[in-house]
């Protein structure tokens, strides 16, 4: 089985999006949720965007905002997909032309049937529970029902990850993409270059 592909979220700096791409990241996320020590200002994003290669898919998060401003800042900065991390019913968002992750919380009750409600076009990301935050901790969620998850449909793996775990994580799990930010940084927002190759090191080991 090949490695899973790779996510670095949480960019603010053209360099560390650079970096990821040359390290082997298939996609780039931008936070365009203003709460966020992450938040990225859109003009920011597609400046950065810009300078990703063609086959790099560009992903703004969003939590709980309106549609119009989530389509208006996808087609701004180029999107290629849209993630979706907040309590938005995913049918509200039926207008948004790009590809659509929704990210669900794993909590103490989660079971791998909660996400049999999401349509089969919308990609599953799996992420620690926390309403105030809603990404970034650094807790790691239950890989058990993860893989159950997996085994159902595409899923993006997330939570907690870093160079340290992220290869016992796919060996649980076999998730499409493995998603990770606050586990490859120095400061928030800040991407550190030893960590990211270290994690590239462990996914491609994996």
């Amino acid at each position: 089985m090949s490695s899973p592909r790779v996510k670095v979220c949480g960019i603010c700096r053209v360099e560390d999006a650079q970096l990821a791409v040359m390290l082997g990241a298939s996609a780039i996320g931008f936070i365009f949720w203003p709460s966020s020590p992450r938040y990225c200002h859109p003009a920011e994003a597609q400046a950065i965007a810009s300078t990703l290669p063609a086959h790099i898919t560009a992903v703004g998060v969003f939590v709980d905002q309106p549609v119009d401003e989530v389509i208006g800042i996808a087609d701004r900065v180029g999107l290629g997909a849209v993630q979706l991390h907040g309590n938005e019913a995913v049918a509200d968002f039926d207008r948004v032309r790009q590809p659509l992750i929704k990210a669900v919380p794993v909590t103490n009750t989660f079971a791998a049937g909660d996400v049999d409600g999401l349509p089969a076009g919308v990609t599953v990301l799996l992420d620690a529970h926390d309403p105030v935050r809603r990404g970034g901790t650094g807790r790691t969620i239950d890989w058990g029902v993860a893989a159950q998850v997996a085994a159902r449909r595409r899923t993006i793996l997330s939570g907690g990850l870093n160079a340290e775990n992220v290869r016992e994580a796919i060996s649980h799990v076999h998730p499409h993409m493995v998603d990770v930010s606050s586990g490859v940084e120095s400061a928030p927002g800040v991407k550190d270059r030893a960590r990211l190759e270290a994690f590239f090191a462990a996914v491609q080991a994996a």
